[in-house]
Formats: C-alpha cells, sequence, structure tokens
C-alpha cells in the first residue's frame, strides 16, 4: 500500500467511527442530552464537532507513524493497544447516548483514558512526535471523564434509560 494510501487509512478508520457514533446518538444528542444536569465547565455543543475531527485526524497520524516503523510484525503491542482504545472509544458513544448507560459509560471512559495513555507511553520509545499527538487527546478524555462522571452522579433517574425505574 503507497505511503499516502496508508495514511489516508490511518486517519479515516478513527474518523469513519465518529462519524458512526455522531449518527447513531444524532437524536439523544438534541433531546436527551439537553435536559441533563451538567457542570458549568460543560463545553458548548459546537465544539464537540471540531474537538473530535481535530483527535481523531492525529490520532490516525499517530498510528500510521507508529506503523511506517515496523507494521504490525515490529509494533504489535503500541497498534494492538492503539485498536483497543479506538474501540473503546467507538463504544462509548452507543452507551453514554444510545442507551443511557451513564454507570457503564464511565466504566467504559475511564478504561479508555488508561488505553490511550498505555498507547501513548508504548508509542513513545517507537516514535516519540506519535506519541506526543495522542497528548491532547489523552487531556480531552480525561476531561470528559470527568464531565461524565459529573452527569452520572447529578443524574441518577438517568442511569438504566431514560424513564425506566430501577427494580428494588
Amino acid at each position: 500500500m503507497g505511503q499516502a494510501l496508508s495514511l489516508g487509512v490511518a486517519i479515516a478508520i478513527p474518523l469513519a467511527g465518529g462519524i458512526a457514533g455522531s449518527v447513531v446518538t444524532r437524536k439523544a444528542v438534541k433531546e436527551w442530552y439537553p435536559k441533563l444536569k451538567k457542570p458549568s465547565w460543560t463545553p458548548p455543543n459546537w465544539l464537540f464537532g471540531p474537538v473530535w475531527t481535530y483527535l481523531y485526524a492525529t490520532m490516525g497520524y499517530a498510528s500510521h507513524r507508529i506503523f511506517q516503523r515496523g507494521g504490525w510484525q515490529g509494533n504489535a503491542l503500541p497498534l494492538s493497544l492503539y485498536a483497543a482504545q479506538l474501540a473503546l472509544n467507538f463504544t462509548w458513544s452507543p452507551l453514554f447516548f444510545g442507551a443511557k448507560k451513564l454507570g457503564l459509560a464511565l466504566v467504559n471512559i475511564s478504561a479508555m483514558g488508561v488505553a490511550v495513555a498505555a498507547t501513548a507511553a508504548s508509542f513513545w520509545p517507537v516514535d516519540p512526535f506519535a506519541s506526543k499527538l495522542l497528548f491532547p487527546y489523552l487531556f480531552w478524555v480525561s476531561y470528559a471523564t470527568a464531565l461524565n462522571a459529573y452527569i452520572f452522579v447529578h443524574n441518577p433517574k438517568q442511569e438504566g434509560g431514560e424513564g425506566e425505574k430501577k427494580e428494588e
């Protein structure tokens, strides 16, 4: 595969997952999310799209740099950690917005933060610049984890799905 095509695929994979997540959760973002109790430090909704686009593109570029320095055979651990954090990333929106499982989404995003940190650490010996490209992503996931935790704590009736009652 040519270098340009390889780079395009590496960037397209996270972008496609992000787009799929936004399509699946669009209704909840417009109708359910605005009704939740959120902290004063919640970013405006318009900011999420540009931030995630930037983060997905940079993580794709970082993964491409690692792949170019040995492929799967030479960098199985860093690329596997990258794939694991990406899988956690792609499941967060359906858990939070789709299933409205705020607690499960919090567990997911917490694991994602650990996976992103492990990915950045594993990228460092291969390509420090690729690792540094993940730092804004790690910051954003940490911030989003705090936001998810706040929403989980301050919206207990939402856990289990909108309008559902917990069994006692």
